[in-house]
């Protein structure tokens, strides 16, 4: 009685250590996806961003004042001196103010490549609508971050004023 009694613990032991391995071995495997998924977040804002960008240009070179309207965060960060933009119908009011003032942001928009600030932050550089083809002097900033319901249109700003 007393072998079989051993032999049951040794398995009842060796039922255990493989237990605990699986365990070890599938905490490591999380681990390693986890790290994998941490190490990853600015590949996943630059891809977000890069959609959000690829529409919001083309929907400002089309004209189309209400979905921009919606790819926007309110209030609306406007230059120095200039009152921001309070809402959506105060947007539509102030299109041309925003878009078409010191730049022309449909023609900029056309070939601007976006400034990453931060992993929450892009920016867009525009030259005066004066002189187009002057990409050294395009102090007209286009601000976008990203927001709990997505990337927005956050800001415009002279960086020179």
């Amino acid at each position: 009685m007393r072998s079989s009694g051993l032999h049951s613990f040794a398995s009842i032991r060796a039922c255990h250590a493989e237990a605990v391995r699986r365990l070890v071995i599938r905490g490591q495997t999380c681990l390693a996806g986890l790290l994998v998924l941490l190490s990853c977040p600015n590949a996943f804002a630059q891809s977000d961003f890069s959609a959000f960008w690829k529409t919001f240009k083309s929907t400002v070179i089309a004209g189309d004042k209400a979905k921009v309207a919606e790819m926007t965060k309110f209030p609306l960060s406007m230059p120095y001196s200039v009152k921001a933009v309070r809402n959506k119908e105060d947007l539509l009011r102030r299109y041309n103010e925003i878009f078409k003032g010191e730049a022309n942001a449909a023609q900029c928009f056309g070939s601007a490549a976006p400034h990453k600030e931060s992993d929450r932050q892009y920016e867009i550089y525009c030259p005066f609508k004066e002189t187009p083809n002057d990409r050294e002097n395009a102090p007209i900033r286009f601000i976008f971050e990203s927001t709990k319901s997505g990337w927005k249109f956050v800001g415009l700003d002279n960086v020179n004023e």
